[in-house]
């Protein structure tokens, strides 16, 4: 965990990979704690210390989590992520020999649409993609566009229009393009750290008390191919 932002309302760290954000059946300790921890320690705080989540990352994910410090940031939060007003940059590694470049409407700057309908497997903790509309299926869109490229791997940089289980994940995977890394949706091979190569970039908002605008990059993960990409 490193902080890269903090006020006395708001808290923003950029978790490592296999880092869980909550508590689950694992019993691992949850990104929550280890935050709560650093503040108590460092501001000397007696008593429990209050933390709010807004939102989540899947496991395998490395990135910027926003937690808030205080109710009133909470409340405003929460609120601001369900009306879209938080903006979530991603960039995601994929194969290059795939079809990143090729596939979903095309517009004049490069940048991608994916219009998909997914719908969601609980047991075993899996998002598919439709072309069309099913029963219980949800609407999922994303803008991307390749803003690098190595010998064998082009770099995305995505944009979530809306928030589905899984969705960058599954999306890519449904035009031939699993993030590199990621076993359960097809891509031929794992990370040897157990890491999918996605990355939570960038997070742009408006702070919910100061009303300030606010825009946080995480650092690249510890990983010469990332580097690489600098």
């Amino acid at each position: 965990m490193e902080v890269v932002y903090e006020d006395n309302h708001l808290i923003i760290v950029s978790k490592r990979s296999g880092e869980i954000v909550q508590g689950d059946k694992t019993g691992d300790e949850p990104l929550s704690e280890t935050v709560k921890r650093y503040i108590k320690e460092k501001y000397q705080k007696p008593g429990a210390v209050f933390l709010g989540v807004t939102h989540r990352l899947d496991r395998p994910v490395s990135g910027l989590v926003v937690f808030a410090r205080t109710s009133k940031a909470l409340e405003r939060l929460n609120r601001m992520f369900a009306n879209g007003e938080v903006h979530k940059t991603y960039w995601a590694i994929v194969g290059k020999d795939k079809q990143a470049n090729e596939m979903g409407d095309v517009e004049n700057d490069g940048e991608h649409t994916l219009v998909h309908w997914l719908t969601r497997n609980e047991k075993q903790n899996k998002s598919y993609a439709y072309d069309r509309e099913k029963p219980g299926s949800k609407r999922a869109v994303l803008k991307y566009k390749v803003i690098g490229e190595s010998d064998r791997y082009k770099l995305l940089e995505i944009n979530l229009l809306t928030g589905r289980h899984h969705q960058i994940r599954c999306q890519l995977a449904a035009i031939g393009c699993p993030i590199k890394g990621d076993l359960k949706y097809g891509a031929p091979r794992s990370n040897p750290d157990g890491s999918i190569s996605l990355l939570s970039r960038r997070v742009e908002f408006v702070h919910p008390v100061s009303k300030l605008p606010i825009c946080v990059e995480a650092p690249l993960p510890d990983d010469p191919l990332w580097k690489a990409f600098r």
